[in-house]
């Protein structure tokens, strides 16, 4: 249990429902209602009143705990779940969509990748640098990639006025996109592997929340105005990076 000076207690608790154990982290402070949040990273944080009776706040995750695994699972789409590749000949790696057989060339003068056909050929001066180069090729053209698809999500934007402070590309373990207070927007550099609708479901994705902050009714209408087959593109992206 945590207090700080503002009076707000902290515990860390969790629930059964059915065969799944629900985790939530329970934030009580001087507040009148209740609310249930279901984050991007997948945690569940409850904030309630601070003279509340316990079986009062298990009895209402209780009621929404159906709401709550919906939300988790659905964030869990936008958790990259890539399977482990060797650098080495004749792997396949995919790019936009499409799945290329990996060649290495060694001891070559200058260190750079190449996509010919079906092969995306990596030239090196020795074995080690393949992974290194790889992943340089792929954050290199992720940054051309998302700033090129990226103009025509945020076109359809502007009648909003809605425009995100910056768009950047880094490699994340953990997640497909976040975005801070600030509206900038990261993109995970291993979204170039996927179809360009995929990305552009993305981009929609969060700039729909730059106007609608939870998965509420109005979220969804928006974002269905913004791109209508979004469903489609949001089930090939987890199908083909699972």
């Amino acid at each position: 249990m945590h207090m700080n000076s503002e009076t707000e207690i902290l515990t860390v608790r969790e629930i059964a429902y059915w065969s799944q154990l629900i985790s939530f982290s329970l934030l009580q402070s001087k507040r009148k209602t209740m609310r249930i949040e279901v984050l991007p990273t997948m945690e569940v944080v409850v904030r309630a009143p601070l003279l509340i009776w316990m079986e009062i706040i298990l009895e209402r995750i209780k009621k929404r705990a159906k709401w709550i695994l919906k939300q988790i699972q659905y964030f869990n789409g936008f958790h990259p779940r890539i399977t482990k590749r060797k650098y080495i000949s004749w792997e396949t790696f995919l790019y936009l969509g499409k799945q290329y057989i990996l060649k290495v060339e060694i001891d070559s003068k200058d260190e750079a990748v190449k996509l010919k056909w079906k092969y995306i050929t990596v030239f090196v001066n020795t074995w080690e640098n393949t992974e290194k180069t790889l992943n340089a090729w792929y954050l290199k053209n992720a940054k051309e990639k998302f700033e090129t698809y990226g103009e025509r999500v945020l076109v359809n934007f502007e009648k909003f006025g809605v425009q995100p402070n910056k768009i950047m590309v880094k490699t994340m373990k953990t997640r497909w996109w976040s975005c801070s207070s600030k509206w900038n927007i990261t993109l995970n550099r291993e979204l170039v592997k996927a179809p360009r609708g995929c990305i552009e479901y993305v981009l929609t994705h969060e700039l729909c929340h730059l106007m609608e902050f939870g998965h509420t009714k109005a979220f969804y209408e928006l974002q269905t105005k913004q791109m209508p087959d979004w469903q489609k593109w949001k089930n090939k992206l987890e199908r083909l990076m699972a």
